[in-house]
C-alpha cells in the first residue's frame, strides 16, 4: 500500500533498487546528492545532476524535464554514504518561472523497478523557492528509510548546495546551470498553459486511466503501460492569457483570449467576456461516429477545444505530440524494468555455487528470460495499440491542416491566398521517434516568433552520408532557411513581415534567389563588412527606439512612416564578414529583437564560429537549432525523449513556393 507522506513523515524502504519519480508540470532540473551522517556534501563527486548524470548508485536525468525518472541502487552507493538527498530547481536565465510558488506543486514518488509505488509526497508550501530538497532516503540502523523533507531555498541550488555544506557550491550550481542551458537549447519549446476549461479531451475507448493521464493529482503508472487513449487526456496547448502588443503595430492574437469559466451546475452558459461582449459561443468540435462494442473511437479532425478549427488542430496536434512522448516513455520504462528483473534473477542464479551449472541453473535463466520476453512483449503490445491509435488520428489530421501548419506537398497551398490574420502557430517541420518511424508529428511553433532560429550548416551526427563536402550541405541549409522564410511570409497578412538578407559572401545568391526574384525582400541581399554593418546598425536601432517607445509608455509617439511589421534577418555564411561589433549587435537582437518585433535566422557552422570561443555560446543557446537533414537533437519539454527532427522541404521540381511568393509579393503591392 502506498504511504503518502507529508513534510517530516519517514517511510521504511524494503528494496534496494528504486526509482524516485518526479512530476511537476514544467520543466524542472532534478538531481541527487549524497551526504554522511551529518548531512555534509564532501565534494562535487557526490552529486549526480545533468551535467554528470550518473554516480555510484545514482542516475538522473540530463536535461530540464516535466517528468524525471531517477534510478538509485542503495547497494552500490557507498559505506560513508549515509543519506540521499533528491534536489528540485527551476532552470535559471531562460522564460519560464523563477519561483515554485507560481507553478503546480511538485510531485514525487518512490517506486520499486515493477512501478509499484512504496511511498509519495506532494511539495505543498513553496513560494519564492527556486530550490527545493524534496525527498531524503537515509540510512538508521542499517536499514534504509526515506523522509519527505521539502525544504525550499529562495537563493536556489547554490544556496541549497551551501546549506549542505559544499564548499564549491557555487561553483557546481554554475556548472548544473550551463549543463540545463544546453539541453533547454534543444528543447522544444512547451506550449503556453492551459485555462482549466480548455484542457484537449478524447472519447474514451477503454477504462480510464489512472490520474498521471486524466488530469488529478499525478502518480506513476503501473507496468506495463496503459493506453493514453483510455480516458480523457490533458496536456496539449491551450490558450494564454490576454497579453497586450509587445510592440507598436503587433497585431493581437484572438486564441489569447480567456474562455469563460464553466458554467454553475444548472445555471445558463454565460459566453460574456471583457474584450468579447457579443461573441458566441465556440462550436462544438466535430464528434466521431460512435464506436462498435469492443473497438477504439475513430478519430476525427479537429476533435480538440478551441474557439476555431485552427486552434483545435494546434491544440489536437501537441497533444498527439504528448500522447506519444509519454506511451514511449512507459514503454521504455517496462523494458528497463524486464530487464533490470532478468538480470537480477540472473545474478541471484549466479551467486548460488549449486545452481551455477547443471539442469536446475539452466532452467532458472531459461525462466528468467522467458520472464522478460513475456513482460517485452506486454510492453511492445499495449505501445502498438496506442502507435495505431495515433497513427489513424494523424491520417486524419494531416490533410486537415491550413496552409501554416501544412507541408509543402499538402494541396492546401494549391488554393493558397494572402491571409487577413496572423495565425497562432507555424510548421517547421516533423518530429519522430524510432519506436514509430512512420508516425511524423508536426513541430508547431508559436507566432510571433519568442526565439530565433539556427540552421546548422555544419556535419550532423546524424548525416546520412548524402552531403559529403561542406558546400552541399551549406546550399541545403541555405534552401532550409529560405523554406522557412517563405512560409513566415506566406502565413503573414500582406506587409506585416519584413526579411532582411545578410550574405557577405554571395555564397547564397542561388538558394536565395525565389526571395530576391519575386521581389519579397525589403532590399536586396546585403555583400561584404560594409552590408553587414548597415543592416545590423539600422536594425539595432529600431529594437532600441521601440524599445524606448513602449518602456517610456509613447508607443504612438514613434517617427511617420515607421515600419511597424514583424522583421526577419537571414544571415548566411556567418563569421564571414563580422567583427566583433557586429557579434555584439547579432547577440543583442536574438536577446532583445523578439520582444519587439525583430527575429534573427542564423545559417552557419558552429565549427567554423569555434574561434570566437565562449563569446558565442550565450548566442547559440538563444536560438533554436534546426538542421537541414534528419538528425535526432531536439528534446520534448515532457519527459525529455531525443526525437529525430525533419526539416519542411519544397519537394523538388516544385514551383509551389514560387506561386506562393508571388502572391505575397502581388497583395504587397495592391495593399501598398
Amino acid at each position: 500500500m502506498t504511504a503518502e507522506l507529508v513534510r517530516g513523515q519517514n517511510h521504511p524502504l524494503s528494496q534496494a533498487r528504486l526509482e524516485i519519480r518526479i512530476s511537476a508540470g514544467t520543466p524542472i532540473v532534478a538531481a541527487a546528492a549524497l551526504s554522511d551522517e551529518n548531512g555534509r556534501i564532501h565534494g562535487v563527486e557526490w552529486v549526480a545532476h545533468p551535467g554528470a548524470p550518473t554516480q555510484p548508485g545514482l542516475e538522473v536525468s540530463r536535461q530540464a524535464a516535466a517528468d524525471h525518472r531517477l534510478a538509485v541502487d542503495l547497494d552500490a552507493v557507498a559505506e560513508t554514504v549515509h543519506r540521499v538527498g533528491v534536489l528540485l530547481a527551476l532552470p535559471t536565465g531562460g522564460t519560464g518561472p523563477v519561483r515554485f510558488g507560481s507553478v503546480a506543486a511538485p510531485f514525487v514518488a518512490v517506486t520499486g523497478l515493477d512501478g509499484a509505488e512504496i511511498a509519495s509526497y506532494t511539495i505543498h508550501g513553496l513560494d519564492a523557492e527556486s530550490a527545493v530538497v524534496a525527498l531524503e532516503l537515509y540510512r538508521r540502523q542499517g536499514a534504509w528509510k526515506v523522509r519527505a523533507v521539502g525544504q525550499g531555498y529562495a537563493g536556489g541550488l547554490a544556496e541549497l548546495l551551501t546549506d549542505q555544506g559544499l564548499p564549491q557550491a557555487q561553483q557546481l550550481a554554475g556548472t548544473i546551470n550551463e549543463a540545463v542551458a544546453h539541453g533547454l537549447a534543444r528543447s522544444v519549446q512547451a506550449p503556453p498553459p492551459r485555462t482549466a476549461d480548455g484542457d484537449r479531451s478524447r472519447q474514451a475507448a477503454a477504462p480510464a486511466l489512472g490520474p498521471d493521464q486524466s488530469g488529478a493529482a499525478p502518480q506513476p503508472g503501473p507496468v506495463p503501460p496503459v493506453s493514453p487513449y483510455g480516458g480523457q487526456t490533458s496536456g496539449g496547448p491551450g490558450q494564454a492569457s490576454p497579453q497586450p502588443p509587445s510592440y507598436p503595430g503587433a497585431t493581437p492574437d484572438p486564441s489569447t483570449v480567456t474562455q469563460p469559466s464553466a458554467p454553475t451546475a444548472g445555471g445558463p452558459i454565460d459566453y460574456s467576456h471583457p474584450r468579447r461582449q457579443n461573441a458566441a459561443p465556440p462550436p462544438p468540435p466535430p464528434t466521431a461516429p460512435p464506436a462498435a462494442p469492443g473497438q477504439p473511437a475513430q478519430p476525427v479532425a479537429g476533435d480538440a477545444t478551441g474557439w476555431s478549427m485552427e486552434e483545435r488542430l494546434y491544440n489536437q496536434v501537441w497533444g498527439m505530440f504528448e500522447d506519444l512522448a509519454r506511451t514511449t516513455a512507459a514503454y521504455r520504462s517496462a523494458v528497463d524494468f524486464a530487464e533490470s528483473r532478468m538480470d537480477k534473477e540472473l545474478e541471484q542464479v549466479l551467486s548460488d555455487p549449486r545452481s551455477r551449472i547443471g539442469g536446475q541453473g539452466d532452467a532458472a535463466r531459461e525462466a528468467a528470460r522467458a520472464r522478460h520476453a513475456q513482460l517485452v512483449d506486454q510492453a511492445r503490445e499495449a505501445l502498438d495499440r496506442d502507435l495505431a491509435q495515433l497513427q489513424a488520428e494523424a491520417d486524419v489530421v494531416e490533410p486537415a491542416l491550413p496552409p501554416a501548419y501544412a507541408r509543402w506537398d499538402n494541396p492546401v497551398w494549391h488554393a493558397y491566398r494572402v491571409p487577413m490574420e496572423i495565425p497562432m502557430a507555424l510548421r517547421l517541420g516533423d518530429l519522430h521517434l524510432p519506436e514509430a518511424e512512420r508516425i511524423r508529428i508536426p513541430m508547431l511553433v508559436r507566432l510571433p516568433l519568442e526565439r530565433g532560429l539556427w540552421i546548422d550548416s555544419g556535419r550532423t551526427a546524424s548525416s546520412d552520408g548524402s552531403f559529403t563536402d561542406a558546400h552541399s550541405l551549406g546550399r541545403l541549409a541555405m534552401e532550409t532557411a529560405v523554406a522557412h522564410a517563405a512560409r513566415l511570409l506566406a502565413v503573414y497578412p500582406a506587409g506585416e513581415f519584413t526579411v532582411h538578407v545578410i550574405d557577405p559572401a554571395g555564397s547564397g545568391a542561388q538558394p536565395l534567389a525565389p526571395l530576391v526574384q519575386t521581389g519579397v525582400l525589403a532590399a536586396p541581399p546585403a555583400l561584404g563588412a560594409a552590408g553587414v554593418t548597415d543592416v545590423l546598425t539600422r536594425l539595432t536601432q529600431r529594437v532600441d527606439l521601440v524599445q524606448m517607445a513602449v518602456r517610456g509608455g509613447a508607443a504612438d509617439a514613434l517617427p511617420p512612416g515607421f515600419d511597424t511589421a514583424q522583421q526577419l534577418l537571414i544571415v548566411n555564411d556567418f563569421p564571414h564578414g563580422f567583427d566583433d561589433r557586429a557579434v555584439n549587435q547579432l547577440r543583442y537582437l536574438a536577446d532583445e529583437g523578439p520582444a519587439f518585433g525583430v527575429h534573427l535566422m542564423m545559417v552557419a557552422d558552429r565549427e567554423e564560429s569555434s574561434a570566437y570561443g565562449p563569446l558565442l555560446d550565450p548566442l547559440w543557446r538563444s536560438l533554436l537549432r534546426l538542421t537541414p537533414v534528419a538528425d535526432d537533437h531536439l528534446a520534448d519539454p515532457w519527459v525529455g525523449h531525443a526525437w529525430t527532427y525533419e526539416p519542411s522541404l519544397v519537394p523538388p521540381g516544385s514551383q509551389v513556393l514560387q506561386q506562393v511568393l508571388a502572391q505575397v509579393a502581388a497583395a504587397r503591392t495592391k495593399y501598398a
